[in-house]
């Protein structure tokens, strides 16, 4: 009986792959030739699941934004008053240790890569959207609790989320997360002055 493979988690396990090598590497460093060694995979054996380099890459971007969209979904809880869960929201986005910090480096990598690839941009204009959306939603919702007084909270939303992808940028730079106490105190400042 022939074995059975389960094509979506294999195109899975090749985005996780291709994710750990720009992290270690680079973009550069992610060639079909090296994505599938480390898979595991003959040389055009890739080809079964993605056409090329090129859509690995998408389906890479896919994912780390699907993952962002996943975590700013979970922040989200009951238990947490309005102001709380907005505080929980803004501390999720900004990298808050090593692995995050590290992490940035694939997202840096394909922001480069989506400069030049129409399909990729918006698909990160949708989701810069949804993010920006989903601050509003958190700031209205501390503002209806009495928790912060009323503002321009696209112009807010639109505050935070340059600061938090310029923390991801500059925190390449210091790996060790010595800037990390600069960004935990801007949540402070921020949340001050929507109060």
């Amino acid at each position: 009986m022939p074995k059975i493979i389960d094509h979506d988690q294999r195109r899975r396990e090749i985005v996780e792959v291709a994710k750990g090598i720009i992290l270690k590497g680079g973009f550069e460093a992610a060639t079909m030739r090296s994505i599938a060694a480390e898979a595991g995979f003959a040389n055009g054996a890739l080809k079964h699941y993605f056409p090329g380099k090129e859509s690995i890459v998408a389906a890479t971007f896919e994912t780390v934004l699907h993952e962002h969209d996943l975590w700013l979904q979970a922040s989200i809880s009951a238990e947490l008053d309005a102001e709380e869960m907005l505080r929980q929201v803004l501390v999720g986005t900004l990298p808050s240790g090593r692995d995050e910090i590290a992490s940035g480096r694939v997202l840096l990598a394909l922001w480069e890569y989506a400069m030049s690839n129409e399909s990729l941009a918006e698909l990160y204009q949708v989701h810069l959207a949804r993010w920006r959306s989903m601050l509003v939603e958190r700031m209205e919702a501390a503002r209806d609790a009495g928790a912060i007084r009323d503002q321009d909270y696209i112009a807010m939303a639109n505050e935070f989320i340059s600061v938090a992808v310029g923390a991801t940028v500059i925190n390449l730079m210091y790996p060790e997360g010595d800037r990390i106490p600069d960004y935990q105190a801007y949540i402070d400042q921020f949340l001050a002055r929507l109060r």
